[in-house]
């Protein structure tokens, strides 16, 4: 974004394992943007994105978004380490009812969505976002997984979506 000359538009802080502060945190950077917004998030991101898309009013893009965090991560529950950090946290039993407590069943404003999905994601079945987000802009690609291989070859397209490109 930096390199496009976009780098202040763009915001994207390490979120705490707490659902409802990760939501409190990208809630607060929503109300202080001076600009319209569109939210971006892949895998639990995703999740939250729709959270915030559908409280606020906004534009989403989905990569390869959980569905139902609250039945996914389950199994998750106990220590865990930040793939990106090396930290550690404890991902704890209240997180699930968290998760629960921000899940959308269904989208309200399809033409607000963007999804983007590899069939190839080994971690969440492509087809329940496909299911979920119907009606909603859709990209399904064959092959790649769960980091979407493909992101350079959309940057354009998501930032088009976003409104920063014509």
């Amino acid at each position: 974004m930096a390199a496009r000359g976009l780098g202040h538009l763009f915001w994207c802080g390490q979120l705490p394992p707490s659902p409802l502060q990760a939501i409190a945190l990208a809630e607060r950077q929503i109300a202080a943007a001076a600009t319209p917004v569109t939210v971006v998030g892949s895998s639990l991101g995703g999740y939250y994105a729709t959270h915030l898309a559908e409280k606020h009013r906004l534009r989403a893009v989905l990569v390869n978004p959980a569905v139902v965090a609250h039945l996914s991560l389950a199994e998750f529950v106990g220590p865990q380490t930040n793939l990106y950090t090396g930290e550690t946290f404890e991902f704890r039993p209240e997180y699930i009812e968290e998760l629960r407590s921000v899940e959308v069943p269904c989208i309200s404003r399809p033409q607000d969505f963007l999804l983007l999905v590899e069939t190839g994601d080994e971690v969440l079945d492509y087809r329940q976002a496909v299911a979920k987000y119907a009606g909603a802009r859709q990209v399904a690609l064959e092959g790649g997984d769960h980091s979407f291989t493909r992101w350079p070859d959309y940057l354009d397209e998501v930032l088009r979506f976003a409104g920063l490109l014509t």
